[in-house]
């Protein structure tokens, strides 16, 4: 059994080769189609001399010739580097350094800036230009022209017998400091995150069984809102590959757009990521008029998907399954869970236990779900994980770690265990701020913040103060026409919060700092609140 991406792939191909496989915009690609789009690919990485192994940075938004080239570096045993379109020189100096590619593929529009990073790394060898509309064209170094390059290719699958052992890498921005490369075997992150390993009932599939059900299934349309250049767009997408589903994308979230493809497409699922996205969209669909009948499924993960607006997507859309899913991209998917009224609270996401995973105390016991409800601690995972970080072994080693003869990924998430074997995420513990010994998790606290009528969006973060150590403060993005009135806001956080919990500092931005991907962005957050760190706000009785 090969067990590997491109083969699970092809698997579907071979089932289903007429059915629709992606949609954007204008374009649509049966599998046949696609599959003959990135066997083009991969023959023309051959052509350039790029080996097995070797790694291809690819640049792009969620366009057709994105998802034809991820697939190609499958095919060819080639590893893809996904890359944040977002990034600036330096951040891509890094990645390009980091990563080891010897190959950048991208957009037109990301010339100017690839022009001042390109030229510097000896090491890339090879680059294609995919026009984008905007006329752009690399000045200082050479690129060849997408369509031509592959045009000039066979669209046969000649590539030879692949192994599940093969590397695929998938860099995480997290939330501070450099992006890193995490190293997964093809068989594990398949089984992680591509549906290897049954989420409901937690049983590993053969190679097969995905595509066999694709003959006999009612294919889903499925609109995938994540940019597939982040882990959470990649494996959304590659799921519904391999289950023999219709992908569905758009270069540029924008809540309109989004509703109008969904009357269009008659779109049947929506993946989305927390609160960046489902707060306009909500929003957009209680104050617009569209078509959402055919929608059925709702899932978020990767970021805070607040209880109010949970609310309002289950009030809107009362007979649409609304779903948390959690996990990370050293851990792959860790828990899911249906969103009901009844359930909601002002915490993280609830979800059921998902495989292969356990929590863990401070003394790295694994704690009994059962008998343990109500305690804290770090949520890991055994089993199908990560091999680690590319070139980093002392990060490897804090995170991918051995704990009574079983090796564990343990990133970092604090969980609350719950009765019935569930789960509530509370964050990251890197993130989480100790004040006079109290431990507060900050997106319990951004959580309470958004139920406010008054708060659009909000980052919490742990400022120095010289009598606790730190101190709870939040950035607040209030409505339009709305003023921040930090005492009425604290009033309402009291009946919600214990007092140690609520920001001492509260202020007014613009907008909050995320990244291109909904995650918050807390190294421009700190940036922020330090030019006001010398006027705080009155304290909060403690």
């Amino acid at each position: 059994m090969a067990l590997h991406i491109a083969d699970l792939f092809e698997h579907t191909v071979d089932v289903v080769p007429d059915r629709t496989a992606l949609i954007v915009g204008d374009h649509r690609s049966t599998y046949a189609e696609l599959d003959a789009a990135a066997n083009r690919f991969a023959h023309h990485l051959r052509a350039a001399g790029i080996q097995p192994n070797e790694h291809v940075g690819l640049m792009a938004r969620n366009i057709p010739e994105h998802v034809a080239a991820m697939l190609g570096c499958f095919k060819a045993r080639v590893v893809p580097i996904n890359i944040n379109y977002r990034y600036v020189r330096g951040e891509l100096d890094y990645l390009v350094d980091n990563s080891e590619m010897v190959a950048l593929i991208h957009e037109a529009q990301y010339s100017t800036v690839l022009d001042e990073v390109v030229p510097k790394h000896r090491r890339l060898r090879h680059q294609l230009v995919i026009e984008d509309g905007t006329g752009l064209r690399p000045t200082a170094y050479d690129a060849g022209e997408w369509d031509a390059a592959v045009a000039a290719q066979p669209e046969t699958r000649d590539f030879g017998e692949r192994s599940p052992d093969d590397v695929f890498i998938v860099y995480t921005g997290g939330t501070t400091g450099y992006p890193k490369g995490v190293m997964w075997r093809h068989e594990d992150v398949w089984r992680t995150l591509g549906g290897g390993i049954d989420f409901v009932t937690k049983l590993p599939l053969a190679e097969h069984d995905q595509s066999a059900g694709a003959a006999d299934l009612d294919p889903l349309t499925c609109l995938q809102l994540g940019p597939i250049m982040h882990a959470n767009g990649q494996w959304g997408m590659l799921l519904r590959f391999f289950t023999g589903h219709t992908n569905v994308l758009l270069p540029k979230f924008d809540a309109d757009t989004v509703w109008r493809t969904v009357e269009q497409e008659r779109v049947n699922t929506i993946s989305l990521i927390g609160d960046a996205m489902a707060r306009p969209l909500i929003e957009a669909y209680e104050s617009g008029s569209y078509d959402a009948s055919t929608l059925t499924t709702i899932t978020s993960a990767a970021a805070i998907f607040s209880a109010e607006v949970k609310e309002r997507w289950l009030t809107a859309l009362p007979g649409v399954l609304v779903m948390d899913i959690i996990g990370s991209s050293e851990t792959g998917m860790t828990g899911n869970g249906r969103i009901e009224k009844d359930t909601l609270a002002d915490k993280g996401s609830l979800v059921a236990v998902g495989p292969e995973t356990v929590v863990l105390d401070d003394e790295d016991r694994v704690l009994d779900l059962e008998t343990n409800v109500g305690a804290i601690g770090r949520m890991a995972r055994g089993g199908s994980i990560p091999l680690g970080y590319f070139g980093d072994p002392e990060k490897t080693a804090r995170t991918f770690r051995v704990i009574d003869g079983v090796r564990y990924a343990v990133p970092g998430d604090f969980v609350q265990i719950e009765p019935g074997n569930k789960l509530t995420l509370l964050g990251r513990g890197s993130n989480c701020i100790n004040t006079g010994g109290e431990k507060v998790y900050p997106e319990e606290v951004e959580v309470a913040l958004k139920s406010h009528p008054d708060v659009y969006d909000t980052l919490v973060i742990g400022l120095p103060d010289p009598t606790y150590g730190q101190q709870v403060a939040a950035l607040v993005q209030t409505r339009d026409g709305a003023e921040l009135d930090a005492d009425d806001v604290r009033r309402h956080l009291r009946t919600r919060l214990s007092g140690y919990k609520i920001p001492r500092t509260l202020q007014q931005v613009p907008q909050i700092p995320r990244h291109v991907t909904g995650k918050a962005d807390y190294k421009t957050a700190h940036e922020m609140s330090a030019s006001v760190a010398a006027s705080r706000e009155s304290e909060v009785a403690r």
